[in-house]
């Protein structure tokens, strides 16, 4: 319903707030108005979502769920791990710089570790450091026979290159899945340490019963860490060492027209979308039936309460429709990637994935004129 008084439109939801109430506050002072519309759009705004949620609980996938008993799984392989006499798994984590998300994520990270049984330490950073220390810290890392797994957060400092920063790592400790050995190994259909993102996501579609065997892929968005990889589980060969999906995949970007991306999503039945672009994908963008992976996550303003809040690249309210799954956020993605990053570093602390050739025995070097990399294992 809506009235008008003084000019200003008031809306409410007379469920919410009652009629006679409604009628008697309309009639109050007027620097109460927009006060009310706040409060009143806000509750009919959590009221809407929360019908949605209910109304289409069997189209979302709950990821935290998901990852939860994935955690509670390496648990168990770790218990009886340590029962056999071998030393617990060991993460270590380095941030660099004063980035409040980055902090965020190692904080929930660290709190995954502990849950699952892994030891870890976090090795902090100012944002001045010199990129030549923290290639030192993790040369040291990579000799500690004690550290298993070593994930830097990125993204680092503007002063430094993540590249050459990540191939830093010792491939077999590389718990993030980005070093060059690692990236080449799994697109090559090789056991790897892999991203966990993709690898959470893959795991989803999996527990979720998702099939990808013959299907449209879409993955919007072409990242290092998660583009790319995303698509090349997505569509290689399900029966090799990867375990990937088989799919026939499309991968669009920022170069992709508008109207050319529309007909491309349209055609998914699965679509990935990680842009980092808020509410891109429309309900007119999508397949009836689809399955909707939303990797996405920004903080915008509201702009009506002002608040700010959380939202994927997919407007999830009305693609939910349209969906036959659909990822929410948060809740969706995110819990997956930690989980990954569990199962990382139990596997790498177990030694899971063999590097045929053996151990480190020489770390990389980088020219960045060259673009040379020389390492042994």
């Amino acid at each position: 319903m809506i009235f008008a008084t003084n000019s200003k439109v008031l809306y409410f939801c007379a469920k919410q707030a009652g009629f006679q109430k409604c009628v008697s506050l309309l009639t109050g002072a007027s620097r109460e108005q927009q006060r009310l519309k706040v409060q009143i759009l806000s509750s009919v705004r959590k009221s809407h979502t929360s019908s949605l949620s209910k109304k289409y609980a069997s189209k979302i996938i709950d990821g935290k769920k998901i990852a939860t008993q994935i955690q509670a799984e390496i648990k168990y392989d770790i218990q009886r791990w340590l029962a056999r006499g071998n030393r617990g798994p060991h993460l270590s984590v380095l941030l660099v710089g004063d980035n409040p998300a980055s902090a965020v994520y190692v904080s929930n990270k660290l709190k995954a570790a502990k849950q699952t049984g892994i030891s870890s330490e976090t090795i902090v950073r100012p944002t001045k450091t010199s990129e030549e220390e923290v290639l030192n810290i993790i040369r040291e890392l990579n000799d500690n026979p004690n550290v298993d797994g070593i994930l830097v957060q990125l993204p680092l400092p503007n002063h430094m290159n993540e590249r050459k920063v990540c191939n830093a790592i010792a491939p077999h400790k590389d718990v993030d899945g980005f070093h060059v050995v690692n990236v080449g190994r799994f697109c090559l259909d090789m056991n790897a340490l892999m991203p966990c993102t993709p690898l959470g996501i893959m795991e989803l579609l999996r527990r979720t019963g998702i099939e990808t065997f013959g299907k449209n892929a879409v993955v919007c968005g072409r990242s290092k860490n998660v583009g790319m990889p995303m698509a090349m589980l997505l569509h290689a060969d399900g029966v090799g060492e990867t375990q990937a999906g088989d799919a026939t995949v499309t991968i669009c970007h920022r170069h992709t027209p508008a109207q050319q991306l529309v007909e491309f999503t349209k055609m998914a039945d699965i679509l990935v979308v990680a842009t980092g672009i808020p509410h891109l994908i429309t309900a007119d963008m999508v397949k009836e039936g689809a399955a909707i992976i939303d990797v996405g996550i920004s903080r915008i303003k509201d702009p009506i309460t002002g608040r700010s809040k959380l939202v994927g690249d997919v407007d999830f309210d009305r693609v939910i429709e349209k969906a036959s799954y659909i990822t929410p956020v948060p809740g969706g993605v995110g819990p997956m990637t930690v989980a990954m990053l569990m199962q990382n570093t139990y596997s790498a602390a177990c030694s899971q994935i063999r590097y045929e050739t053996g151990t480190i025995t020489e770390y990389q070097t980088w020219d960045d004129e060259s673009e040379n990399v020389a390492f042994v294992i």
